[in-house]
This record gives structure tokens, C-alpha cells and sequence, in this order.
């Protein structure tokens, strides 16, 4: 059962400051891990929070390389994960996720009210 709130994040590519990262896959890489835990600090949540991520790959023999800096960035926390070859526009790395915002309060749901006899 999963409590408090949901952050979706979107597919980032390795872009900084507006300007495409050019670079090896696993500078690529970095740069799409630093600005997903960007995004997520904006939200009040941290790498070691998110559920699952998508990955897409524009070249699937760079796995290896990725997967040097997914390991460093997340640590122990590996969180659930698909990993799939594209046709990506210029890039070589692309990564979108989900994340539980810890200590969120779920909006209250307000039960119904019986009826009380005599009414």
C-alpha cells in the first residue's frame, strides 16, 4: 500500500541550462540524473524516493555505461525499472520516473454522513 503523494516526471534528456549535453553516455547520463533530482527537490522528494523509472537508450550496448551512473546516483535504492532501445533525437539517453513524496497527506476523503433516524 503505497501513503502520501505521487511526482511524475517527465522523459529528461541531458540538457543543461537549455543547451544539449554532448558527451559520453555516462556524462549524458549524469547530467539526466541531476536534473531528474532537480525537478524532485522542487517537489519535496530525492532519488532515494522514486518508485520507477523508464529509461530509453538510443544505443542498448551503452547499458553498461549507464548503468555505472544510475548505480552511483541511487546507491543502494534501486528503484523498479524498464530499459529501452530508441531512436532518440541527438542524445544517447533519456529517463522519466515516478517518485512518493515522503510525509505527504493524502487530500482527505470526507465519508458519507448516514442518515440519523428522526431527521
Amino acid at each position: 500500500m503505497a501513503d502520501g503523494r505521487f511526482v511524475f516526471v517527465s522523459g529528461q534528456s541531458p540538457t543543461r541550462d537549455g543547451t544539449l549535453v554532448d558527451g559520453t553516455i555516462r556524462e549524458q547520463t549524469e547530467v539526466v540524473l541531476d536534473n531528474l533530482a532537480i525537478i524532485l527537490r522542487s517537489a519535496g522528494a530525492r532519488l532515494d524516493d522514486v518508485v520507477r523509472c523508464g529509461v530509453f537508450l538510443a544505443d542498448l550496448d551503452s547499458l553498461p555505461q549507464f548503468d555505472e551512473a544510475y548505480i552511483e546516483a541511487f546507491g543502494a535504492h534501486l528503484p523498479a525499472r524498464t530499459t529501452v532501445g530508441v531512436a532518440l533525437p541527438g542524445y544517447g539517453v533519456q529517463v522519466d520516473c515516478i517518485a512518493m513524496v515522503p510525509d505527504a497527506v493524502p487530500d482527505p476523503v470526507t465519508p458519507a454522513t448516514p442518515p440519523t433516524e428522526g431527521r
